[in-house]
């Protein structure tokens, strides 16, 4: 993406945070939790999850969001349905 497009990221509240939070390689409830407070406080919340929605991130938190959540999101609920069998 181009710079222009992600200078949110500098006023990020998670930039002087340990980007392990972030992506953990052994995600917990606990972490979790962690990252979203930080999300909360956050100035540029609503551009980040809106990047990781747009660019498909696969892993970590943004904007509040954990992978699942953001999959869930980009599929309206009426829409899914479960697996033929």
């Amino acid at each position: 993406m181009p710079l222009e497009e992600i200078g949110w990221l500098r006023r990020g509240a998670c930039r002087s945070s340990d980007p392990e939070l972030f992506f953990p390689l052994a995600p917990s409830p606990v972490q979790e939790a962690r990252a979203k407070a930080v999300c909360a406080t956050c100035q540029v919340l609503t551009e980040c999850r809106s990047y990781a929605l747009k660019a498909g991130e696969a892993d970590g938190i943004w904007g509040g969001l954990t992978p699942e959540e953001r999959r869930r999101s980009r599929v309206p609920e009426g829409v899914r349905r479960p697996a033929a069998s």
